[in-house]
């Protein structure tokens, strides 16, 4: 059994807010802020990692 990937998004925002996608199949809608100093954030639910634009380079 493989397990997929977790999506990554490519943003131009340090706030963003994440709801699993998938209409009603999601999970709860949290609030994430990107640190500056890293440039990218995890999402504890559903473990999609949000980039900032600033940081493709480096965070991919």
């Amino acid at each position: 059994m493989t397990i997929e990937a977790p999506e990554t998004r490519i943003v131009d925002s340090y706030r963003i807010a994440c709801d699993g996608g998938e209409a009603g199949l999601g999970h709860p809608r949290v609030w994430l802020q990107i640190p500056h100093e890293v440039g990218f954030v995890e999402c504890p639910y559903c473990d999609c990692k949000f980039i900032h634009r600033d940081f493709t380079d480096e965070a991919a």
